[in-house]
């Protein structure tokens, strides 16, 4: 327990709680006869986790709408995401389990380390409140809030920032293909896209339609735009629509 305690970056205060995060159904089941197990645990980590990444998505992401911030944190505490973190940190072999459960796979199931991650963000706020239950978050999901900063925020960049710049006029986007770079086998086109003939993003890509979802990235990430965009709304006075 010391080795995932570190690994989480956070020692109980009641070890116990621990324990139970880490217990699975089956343990009860297979001896016949009732068996604390992870389910509450479960129940309150969920909520720990959707509050804990909402305060993280709200500060790495000053300029994401809600519907991005919304999207984003969907991707984080889904099943598969949950379970890839499991897997990162080793939680499969602290998992206290049936030996049926365990024959059939149950420390690499899906749902298994899943529950058991959420039920850890529930114990950690229950023995040490809010505050370390943040940092646990930071912590385990560290890799892939970088992963998010890194152009995976928003799957349809260009979707997304055509509906900023249709919230404030009907001026169009401008997508140019400049140049191209390597070699024919590694080839790399250049992108920009421009709104009312100013520059906003660039972009490279193995493609040209790659190069456009990079610059259109590229122009999300862009303090002007975002200052264009605040302009643009005072002058037409459709503050409501451009929140």
């Amino acid at each position: 327990m010391d080795t995932l305690e570190n690994i989480l970056g956070h020692t109980f205060r009641d070890p116990a709680l621990l324990q139970l995060a880490l217990t699975h159904g089956s343990v009860g089941y297979e001896n016949q006869r009732p068996q604390p197990d992870n389910q509450r645990l479960e129940f309150l980590g969920d909520a720990v986790l959707q509050l804990a990444l909402s305060d993280l998505l709200y500060r790495k992401f000053p300029h994401a709408d809600e519907g991005v911030l919304t999207k984003a944190r969907a991707q984080l505490v889904s099943t598969k995401a949950l379970a890839r973190i499991g897997r990162r940190i080793g939680l499969g072999g602290h998992l206290r389990m049936g030996r049926g459960e365990e024959a059939n796979g149950g420390r690499d199931r899906d749902s298994s380390l899943a529950d058991a991650l959420e039920a850890i963000a529930g114990a950690v706020h229950l023995d040490a409140g809010t505050q370390a239950a943040h940092q646990f978050a930071a912590r385990v999901f560290a890799e892939d809030l970088a992963a998010l900063h890194q152009g995976q925020l928003d799957n349809n960049p260009k979707g997304h920032l055509q509906e900023l710049i249709q919230s404030v006029g009907i001026t169009p986007l401008v997508y140019q293909i400049i140049g191209e770079e390597g070699p024919d086998h590694a080839k790399q086109f250049i992108a920009t896209v421009s709104w009312h003939s100013a520059e906003l993003g660039r972009g490279h890509g193995r493609s040209k339609k790659e190069a456009e979802v990079h610059a259109a990235q590229s122009a999300l990430d862009n303090p002007a735009l975002h200052e264009q965009l605040r302009t643009a709304c005072e002058e037409s006075g459709q503050q409501p629509a451009c929140r």
